[in-house]
């Protein structure tokens, strides 16, 4: 694992082309890669393992909304230490300020100018720990970098480097001792995504492997930053036909129809992105229905409201009814 950059470049001054896409097996085998690669340190859950893989080559941000000690951090690390990109980690208190997120401009004396000192937003896999924690005036500190790509402090812009993924981890359970994320910021994530406990086989697996050295600790990287810029290209070439957006839409609308907030056209396109990736999972260069689907719930549930429910606990619910009721043309 590499350190951030610790001399980020303004953003008038950057210009980074487009790489070169692998070829559609090299990503659908990159994806694999890195899959069971995470399975070597997280049992049975494949399917988020999965789902955090395709959200990261359709440019996206995951947040895992779960009960403490299940193995969401775990699983964040395990992620990043398969790509050997930058690695950074903000652990969210209360105290934490939003610079101490961002970076600040400090006053050298000795050159008698202020220099920028990057704080850890500037890594390629952000692991954002226990991030409702922190006053939603330090969450908002990740607004811009999570939907720009980039961070301005004190009037100056600075590009964050690519591929460039948010991991948020929260818990519920200490409502008291915890802030909700402003909704704004809750529609930046691609997914929310829930582990839940394991199966008793899955537990008694997970104690066989911890025995001794944790399995964590011997993970090697199985794909650089490059190659999953690379990928990403590669996902955003997949075709989605007129047919598909339609579908994507009508999705959108029953939310709209049947809550008090619906999803966002943000919520569609990072739908139809999220698909796209899952069709490069599955070794296709073209979105079918069953993509979408088998992204929906992740991809839509958190940015829905139902009547009274602040907390968008029926948004699943709702999914899985627009799934039923929407017809596929």
């Amino acid at each position: 694992m590499t350190e951030a950059n610790p001399n980020p470049k303004a953003k008038s001054r950057q210009s980074d082309e487009s790489p070169e896409p692998l070829s559609l097996d090299e990503a659908a085998d990159l994806a694999t890669r890195v899959v069971e690669n995470v399975e070597q340190v997280i049992v049975g859950h494949r399917d988020p393992t999965e789902h955090i893989v395709t959200a990261i080559l359709a440019r996206g941000h995951l947040l895992l909304d779960d009960v403490p000690g299940v193995g969401k951090t775990m699983l964040a690390r395990s992620l990043a230490r398969s790509i050997d990109c930058a690695f950074t980690r903000v652990q969210f208190t209360p105290d934490l300020l939003p610079t101490d997120v961002t970076g600040v401009n400090v006053f050298d004396e000795r050159t008698r100018e202020f220099e920028f000192r990057p704080g850890p937003v500037f890594g390629n896999v952000v692991l954002a720990d226990e991030i409702n924690r922190a006053p939603p005036k330090t969450q908002s500190a990740l607004l811009e970098a999570m939907e720009e790509a980039q961070v301005t402090v004190d009037g100056e812009t600075y590009e964050l480097d690519q591929p460039f993924t948010v991991i948020a981890t929260q818990n519920d359970v200490e409502a008291d001792r915890t802030y909700d994320l402003p909704i704004a910021e809750v529609d930046r994530f691609m997914k929310r995504l829930s582990l839940g406990y394991p199966s008793p086989e899955d537990e008694s697996e997970v104690l066989r492997r911890v025995t001794g050295r944790h399995p964590i600790e011997s993970l090697d990287p199985v794909a650089t930053g490059e190659e999953v810029r690379r990928a990403r290209e590669t996902v955003a070439n997949v075709t989605a036909e007129e047919a598909v957006r339609e579908y994507v839409t009508r999705l959108a609308n029953y939310t709209r129809d049947h809550a008090e907030l619906g999803v966002s056209p943000r919520g569609s396109i990072a739908l139809l992105r999220a698909g796209q990736a899952r069709a490069v999972l599955d070794g296709r260069d073209y979105v079918v229905p069953d993509d979408v689907q088998a992204e929906a719930e992740a991809v839509l549930g958190h940015r829905v409201r139902t009547g009274g429910d602040l907390g968008g606990r029926s948004g699943p619910e709702l999914i899985a009814s627009a799934l039923e009721s929407v017809p596929v043309k």
